[in-house]
């Protein structure tokens, strides 16, 4: 290969950088710069997959630069943080205007718009692009998230094209909006993520421990949910991590793990940033703390050695399992909501055009939490883009309204057994503070003002009050009427 040949290159190459570059190799068109701070990855890579497709390997940052066409673009897939700081750097310094550097790693959004201002400054174009699937997604096709400046996607953007997932014709990457968007959105994806399989696991100890079934016979009911309104990625695999059976004891896979979730901190970015914005996302936030919760097993051993009796499970009744899918459903939407809700929150915040429905088209495959009901959303979008709440929607108020029975059922019979359900739980408290007419909110304005004098509203008139509580407790008018 002679120099500037390559149209794409790929900065780090361990395993998701790899199968990128693997990936990006493949599809026509594409010959692909590849570099490695340790040359040693750059020479495996090359000799294990270097007939897969066109590829440049280099051995100094300066020899990959010299190695790719103008614009030259370049997808940094190194540690988030100061390894990422690093190489943008040194790209910056060897890079001319109009060359795009592309952070494809699970970014802070904060620290890609920080980014995105300082390389812009410098005439360059920065892109930080989020991209779900994991492994398997970046070999074969991954759903790609990218922000950053329309100039810049004018070149990226068919790059992207060629190596995203497919959905009903569609290539699943889209151009979220400017600066931090695209990490914005793959952040949200994986708190929704965190939710949808929080509820899973949810459903399956209350199929467990009130249905009384056994992990095979769950995954059969998972696979019978999988052909339905449930049908998802998420769904599919669990049937096969419950069908699994240990080969050491022979005993369920399942009964084996110990019962502590890691997490890599994402779903807790989702939730400190919805406070940030003011943006109610129990759902997910009630995943993100059932992980820290499992992961306490000195707390939970000490309350466990103090508790009373665990409670016998209830009867769990005609329909079951029928109740449980109905109630999954119905949180399942209600976490999506809230992921929505977020974007929109963002989107004013930080003035992007962010399309809603594109996103959703974009999450119907190569991500984690790809599903069937996906393009209900879509279409959501498609009849009113202005929804205040996706459970505004005609089809997704309906199907919560037909579910509301089965899921209040549900949340009681697993308080009654003792389950733990705050995925379930918090999906309905939500949807009862949305859909009752009056919330006791107006009590704690009460109390607000009396220690605070923080000041309340009347439904009555105008204005803003105070009560002057250790003075005759008079009502004074705060807004100088």
């Amino acid at each position: 290969m002679t120099k500037q040949s390559a149209n794409i290159g790929v900065i780090g190459l361990a395993v998701m950088g790899s199968n990128l570059a693997r990936n990006l190799a493949s599809r026509e068109g594409n010959v692909v710069a590849v570099y490695n701070r340790s040359p040693e990855r750059t020479r495996q890579l090359i000799a294990e997959h270097g007939s897969e497709g066109d590829f440049v390997p280099s051995e100094t940052i300066e020899e990959f630069v010299a190695s790719l066409q103008p614009p030259r673009t370049a997808i940094i897939m190194v540690q988030a943080g100061k390894g990422t700081d690093a190489v943008i750097d040194q790209l910056a310094g060897l890079f001319e205007p109009g060359d795009i550097i592309v952070d494809g790693g699970n970014a802070d959004f904060h620290d890609t718009i920080r980014r995105e201002k300082a390389i812009s400054a410098k005439g360059l174009n920065f892109v930080g692009a989020g991209i779900s699937g994991g492994e398997e997604g970046a070999l074969n096709g991954p759903s790609i998230m990218p922000g950053g400046s329309a100039e810049a996607y004018k070149t990226l953007g068919p790059i992207l094209a060629s190596i995203a997932a497919v959905a009903e014709g569609e290539p699943c990457v889209t151009h979220v909006g400017t600066d931090g968007a695209g990490h914005f959105v793959k952040m949200i994806h994986n708190g929704i993520e965190y939710a949808d399989m929080q509820l899973i696991a949810e459903a399956f100890d209350l199929l467990r421990t009130v249905g009384g079934h056994e992990p095979a016979q769950i995954a059969e009911v998972f696979q019978a949910w999988n052909t339905g309104d449930l049908e998802s990625y998420l769904i599919e695999i669990t049937a096969e991590v419950l069908k699994q059976v240990d080969a050491d004891t022979g005993k369920p896979f399942v009964d084996v793990v110990l019962d502590q979730a890691g997490q890599k901190g994402t779903g807790v970015w989702t939730v400190q940033n919805a406070l940030d914005l003011g943006v109610p996302v129990g759902g997910i936030a009630a995943a993100v703390f059932a992980r820290s919760v499992s992961s306490h097993p000195e707390q939970r051993r000490a309350v466990q050695r103090t508790a009373a009796a665990r409670p016998t499970p209830v009867s769990p009744g005609e329909n079951f399992e029928d109740a449980v899918r109905a109630a999954l459903y119905a949180s399942k939407v209600v976490a999506y909501a809230q992921g929505f809700d977020a974007i929109i929150a963002a989107a004013k915040e930080y003035n992007w055009d962010i399309d809603k429905g594109a996103v959703a088209k974009i999450w119907r495959a190569g991500c984690i939490i790809r599903a069937q009901f996906l393009n209900r959303i879509v279409e959501a979008y498609e009849r009113n883009p202005d929804l205040e709440t996706l459970l505004e929607d005609e089809y997704f108020a309906r199907a919560v309204a037909d579910g509301v029975d089965a899921w209040r059922r549900i949340v009681s019979v697993a308080a009654l057994s003792g389950v733990p359900v705050p995925g379930f739980s918090a999906a309905l408290s939500y949807y009862d503070s949305l859909s009752v007419e009056r919330l006791p909110a107006a009590l704690i304005q009460g109390q607000r003002d009396f220690f605070g004098a923080h000041t309340y509203k009347r439904i009555d008139k105008d204005g803003v009050f105070h009560t002057m509580w250790g003075a005759g407790r008079n009502e004074v008018r705060q807004d100088g009427h």
